[in-house]
């Protein structure tokens, strides 16, 4: 697993715009068996000369996030997203709840706000960043990509014109401006006569948010992060590795001891969580990222223990239904079935 990190950070270094795919095998004659494979190529391989090597042609011709077969093996593909982040321009009102829907998401979430009192607002609302200057500075400061979503939020015209202005220079997942739709096609006419083209500025998200007949800041901020949702949900990503589980993984002085990587492969119907989740389950039983929760997440994480104190084996794939009587008794009502990949690391 360390090598699978060194191998994505350095295709992400050299070629930051690279789908990177990471291919595992479910069954068990390969089982736990891994590849990177970076738009279209095979760059990296647990084994080598291994299965994806004797299958090279298949194995880099997947494309949709799943489970898949080659060779009569399954083979479950991780389309690495980068870690979401969620840039707010304006700290007012409607900005709070937005932080705090987007923390509860686990994005990281970074907000511009010129006014201190209002900065220290956003700071005390759970904000992973907080820039204090005026707007076009502080968007110097921020990156883009394609997993950063902009909520363009601020008290004026103005200002939205300049948030708007630098953040369309940028890569994004999303753009959404608040706003009547006059003060939205004023900023919109300006920009034009500034040389940005009606097409970009008619992908923006305005006004923002889904049309639920929202009034209230709280109302307008579901409004905002159902519409980021849904956008964020038509890509074909699966969740990558957070910060948090890399770390924890590759630093064996900061959280010693064997550990276990728990993903969702697959799932049916209703369940806690998407395909591609991912927790890493500690030797103290402590847990970094989640599943979903509740008793099912509590009956993987037993079985992950088991494999950490027993040694019986390196990988497995369980089942675990939340349909039927039992599962009811437990409080497991979601409806669906997943099937979960555990991956013991050393």
């Amino acid at each position: 697993m360390y090598r699978l990190f060194e191998a994505i950070e350095k295709i992400e270094a050299c070629e930051p715009e690279a789908v990177n795919r990471v291919l595992t095998v479910l069954d068990e004659v390969h089982m736990g068996e891994k590849a990177l494979v970076s738009d279209g190529k095979l760059v990296w391989e647990s084994e080598a000369q291994g299965f994806f090597s004797a299958n090279r042609d298949a194995a880099v011709s997947i494309t949709e996030s799943g489970v898949t077969e080659i060779a009569g093996e399954r083979i479950f593909c991780d389309t690495l997203g980068k870690e979401k982040q969620i840039v707010i321009c304006g700290g007012g009102h409607v900005s709070m709840p937005v932080i705090q829907i987007g923390i509860m998401m686990g994005c990281e979430v970074t907000v511009l706000e010129d006014r201190p009192t209002f900065a220290d607002n956003a700071r005390r609302a759970g904000a992973t960043r907080v820039i204090c200057e005026p707007f076009e500075a502080g968007l110097d400061q921020v990156e883009g990509s394609a997993d950063t979503y902009f909520v363009i939020v601020t008290r004026g015209h103005r200002y939205d014109q300049v948030c708007l202005e630098k953040t369309l220079q940028k890569e994004y997942a999303y753009v959404g401006m608040i706003g009547s739709r006059r003060r939205v096609a004023l900023v919109k006419q300006q920009l034009m006569e500034r040389g940005i083209s009606r097409e970009v500025l008619d992908a923006v998200y305005t006004p923002i948010g889904l049309d639920i007949g929202a009034e209230s800041p709280a109302e307008i901020a579901v409004a905002i992060m159902a519409e980021i949702i849904e956008v964020k949900n038509k890509k074909k990503r699966t969740y990558g590795y957070s910060k948090e589980i890399v770390r924890a993984i590759t630093d064996p002085e900061g959280e010693p001891g064997r550990k276990v990587l728990v993903t969702i492969v697959a799932r049916k119907g209703s369940a806690p969580q998407g395909m591609g989740a991912k927790m890493l389950v500690l030797s103290d039983g402590r847990c970094i990222g989640t599943i979903g929760g509740g008793c099912m997440e509590a009956a993987v994480i037993r079985k992950a223990l088991y494999m950490i104190r027993t040694d019986t084996q390196s990988a497995e794939v369980c089942h675990v239904d939340l349909t039927g009587a039992d599962a009811e008794d437990e409080g497991m009502v979601c409806g669906g079935t997943v099937e979960v990949l555990l991956e013991e690391i050393g």
